[in-house]
């Protein structure tokens, strides 16, 4: 009796222990995709992507310096109206992660963030702004080291027919009103193109004088006419032509000229956009060329990627969506700029594909060792998995260069 009930005491111990060593492989695989997928995959892939580099011709025996900029679009904070909490989750997660790797793999001066911050800016209360506005700060903390500026996009604060001065002044009293910015050399004009509706309204006239404003401070700055009377005890600008930073693309027909693996899908590109609601009328694209002369012009609005050569020969650069809400591969721009020239690459973040199959098979090979241990897998693929172990097992010791030949 008591050899029973040993035997029983010993059986039930194997039982227990072999529970407690799947309960443990378990733990180990969930643990290890979970801190892949939700942490070491974004270090994974940035890391892949590095600062481009630009000419650096000598002034006065000197080295210009080079200012390190990131340009990203698109952020589309879910509000409390159309965010289903594990949207939100999901998609602010990835965002975080991916901003806050970026910044301490690549360390940039500046971020610029090219509108639409928020999805329900242009219908969002008091209190739902200010929760948006807490999770934005969270997600997109920086140094003091980094600067981060924000353009205008049409959920932020609505479309031309939505937009009112209290949602305007509500969005800059946080982000700051400031339209000419100045690093290093390098001259950014970043322009509300919400309001380049061109109807004559309240807001686009005061957007408009702005504009003309600075266009009369950047020509200033030219050697040329210094010296002239409507430029006595005007502060001096960088001598170097703005690069032009707005939500709204320049007009252009469609995307059917552009391509690369993040741009339209095929069937999208030659659908025509419209004009003042897709990319700015001709006329504001006109007048913002016109008045401002731009090296360089980088847009968002479009959540694809595309490059556009303007009459005058400005370059416009629209940058993809940084949420995997809207698009299956995001990225963001890095550009090296000095006073007269610059150099741009685009790194990509991880793909929510990739990320998903990782969780299917981590979830499969867990379904797997299940079956396995509960010795309920088919009959077949059982046996080779026990030959498996079994050889396994054996080859160590086949292998051992001290083993000896069976006799």
């Amino acid at each position: 009796m008591a050899l029973v009930r040993w035997g029983l005491r010993r059986q039930n111990f194997h039982l227990l222990r072999r529970r407690r060593v799947l309960l443990l492989k378990l733990t180990v695989v969930v643990i290890s995709v979970l801190l892949f997928c939700e942490y070491f995959i974004y270090y994974l892939v940035l890391f892949r992507c590095h600062w481009p580099e630009v000419k650096m011709p000598a002034r006065g025996g000197r080295q210009e310096p080079v200012l390190k900029a990131m340009f990203l679009a698109d952020t589309h904070l879910l509000g409390e109206i159309r965010g289903h909490w594990l949207d939100k989750l999901r998609r602010e997660w990835q965002m975080e992660r991916a901003f806050q790797t970026a910044l301490w793999l690549l360390q940039p001066e500046v971020v610029f963030i090219l509108g639409d911050v928020f999805d329900e800016g242009k219908w969002s209360s008091a209190q739902a702004w200010a929760d948006d506005l807490h999770r934005f700060q969270r997600m997109f903390r920086h140094g003091s080291h980094v600067q981060l500026k924000v353009v205008i996009g049409n959920h932020d604060i609505g479309f031309h027919y939505q937009m009112s001065k209290y949602r305007i002044n509500r969005f800059e009293k946080v982000f700051g009103s400031e339209r000419l910015f100045s690093l290093k050399g390098v001259n950014f004009v970043m322009v509300n193109s919400v309001a380049m509706e061109g109807d004559g309204c309240t807001i686009c006239s005061e957007a408009e004088a702005e504009l003309r404003e600075i266009s009369r401070k950047l020509n200033c700055s030219q050697e040329q006419v210094q010296g002239s009377s409507q430029c006595d005890h005007e502060p001096r600008l960088p001598l170097s032509a703005p690069v032009l930073l707005q939500h709204y693309p320049l007009y252009r027909a469609s995307d059917a000229n552009c391509s690369g693996e993040d741009a339209a899908p095929p069937e999208e590109r030659s659908v025509p956009f419209e004009e003042k609601y897709d990319v700015l009328s001709r006329e504001a694209s006109q007048k913002l060329l016109w008045w401002l002369r731009p090296r360089l012009i980088l847009s968002g609005h479009t959540h694809s990627a595309c490059e556009v050569l303007h009459p005058g020969g400005a370059p416009e650069v629209s940058v993809p969506s940084f949420s995997w809400r809207n698009r299956n591969n995001p990225s963001f721009i890095m550009g090296s700029l000095t006073s007269r020239d610059y150099a741009l690459s685009k790194c990509y973040l991880p793909c929510e594909d990739t990320v998903l199959t990782t969780y299917c098979a981590a979830a499969a090979f867990l379904l797997v060792l299940i079956l396995a241990h509960f010795e309920r897998l088919p009959s077949s693929f059982l046996f080779g998995w026990k030959l498996c172990r079994s050889h396994l097992r054996r080859e160590p010791c086949l292998s051992h260069p001290n083993s000896m030949p069976a006799s």
